[in-house]
């Protein structure tokens, strides 16, 4: 369902009136040529017969998840050597892999570890980055996901994403015994963190731009309201609950900002309001629906869906009050924006003829490519390095998640091993 769809649901809702949720990732569309690398188990030196996380496993899910590598499966490993010393590189040519990353894990003392790990150019028997971290056992896996953030970025030369969260809404039962909760993920699904429970729903999650607070929408006290919360320490406040509609909230990078939907005035229009002391000010004056709004990264503009020209379309305006500017021509319907990090995509909800599938315009050229080809694709979310958009679909009779590479190239399915999965929103790299 798309959101300006469910704009309409949600106006006629006020006219009328801890968990675990892991999510499972398959792979469901490779990439021809994705760069081989070998990730050795680590060694381990500790009290215990085993170590209390598998960094190499978590290392190679998280490289295999990007679609720019292909990681040999841990039968085809030659050796398991733990230090420099102890690589010989004729042997893993042989393989064909390029790269191959190899480290140690030690305990240190109760509940500490040091984690150390080093990359190397196979071809040319050279060290290209290595490091070491002390941690605690509760944050192994983010520093497995910061050592592949590490290798991501010295291998490609863009930044990686794995050291990051998602958060998303799920829903089970049904009738009176249905759940709402909104919940953050690590990037790979689990360690889940229950936000928000509530037997009403609860939608439109955004992040803050350090990653350490949210925004949504909650029908808890049976009307729509905007609520901010910390992740960290789940304190929280409503921002929003006038009369009508309160929705789509989103930040400004700034992070002193909220833009959203109010119909306080009679008519659903975009405002933004000041978050220290409630002050807004009014955008768009149109007698049709206006919604959607989201900032771009520099803050000077708001890209918002408006069906003023007829149909859904996706338009800017400046963020200081001006005319706006429709970005979008192609299809008879394109809603639920999401601008690239660096500012030059624009991800979206795109519907022509059958269906509604994600796609993404550049903004220089206009040029605009479908990226999915799903029958009911919503929520549009890019990673913080803008090399992935993490969305909400089908599958059967129940609602997951998929994530595509915005080439389209790469595809992978995130699910719930039961209920349903959707409002995806991709946290930023945070400050």
């Amino acid at each position: 369902m798309t959101r300006i769809v469910k704009l309409l649901l949600l106006l006629c809702v006020l006219i009328a009136t801890p968990v675990r949720a892991a999510l499972t990732i398959e792979i469901t569309q490779g990439i021809e040529g994705a760069i081989p690398i070998a990730v050795v188990p680590l060694g381990w030196r500790g009290k215990s017969p085993a170590a209390p996380e598998n960094i190499a496993a978590i290392i190679t899910a998280d490289l295999n998840r990007s679609g720019r590598f292909e990681a040999l499966p841990d039968r085809d490993l030659v050796s398991h050597p733990t230090s420099a010393e102890q690589v010989k590189f004729q042997n893993w040519r042989m393989l064909n892999v390029d790269n191959l990353v190899i480290g140690q894990l030690d305990e240190t003392g109760d509940g500490q570890y040091t984690v150390r790990f080093e990359l190397f150019d196979v071809f040319r028997g050279k060290r290209l980055a290595g490091s070491s971290f002390p941690t605690s056992a509760r944050d192994l896996r983010r520093v497995a996901h910061h050592i592949s953030d590490i290798i991501y970025e010295t291998l490609t030369g863009e930044r990686g994403a794995f050291n990051t969260q998602i958060a998303y809404v799920t829903s089970n039962g049904i009738g009176k015994n249905k759940t709402y909760t909104l919940l953050v993920a690590d990037s790979d699904g689990y360690n889940p963190q229950t936000i928000l429970t509530s037997k009403q729903p609860l939608m439109s999650p955004s992040w803050s731009a350090d990653a350490r607070q949210i925004a949504y929408v909650s029908f808890e006290n049976k009307t729509a309201e905007i609520y901010i919360q910390d992740v960290a320490t789940g304190s929280r406040r409503k921002l929003a609950s006038f009369k009508g509609i309160n929705g789509a909230p989103s930040w400004s990078p700034d992070g002193r900002q909220l833009a959203l939907t109010l119909s306080r005035d009679g008519n659903p229009e975009i405002y933004v309001m000041n978050i220290g002391n409630g002050e807004l000010r009014r955008l768009t004056n149109s007698p049709s629906i206006d919604t959607e709004p989201v900032w771009t990264p520099d803050g000077k503009s708001i890209v918002f869906t408006s069906d003023r020209g007829g149909s859904a379309q996706i338009y800017r305006i400046p963020a200081r009050g001006g005319q706006a500017q429709r970005l979008t021509f192609e299809g008879n319907y394109n809603a639920g924006a999401d601008i690239s990090p660096d500012g030059r995509k624009l991800a979206m909800v795109h519907g022509q003829g059958g269906g509604y599938q994600i796609a993404v315009q550049d903004l220089q050229s206009g040029q605009l490519r479908v990226l999915t080809d799903g029958q009911l694709d919503e929520s549009p979310s890019f990673s913080p390095n803008g090399s992935m958009i993490i969305y909400a679909t089908g599958a059967g009779n129940r609602e997951v998640l998929s994530a595509v590479s915005v080439d389209g190239r790469f595809r992978q399915r995130l699910s719930l091993q039961a209920g349903n999965v959707r409002e995806p929103v991709w946290s930023p790299f945070g400050k």
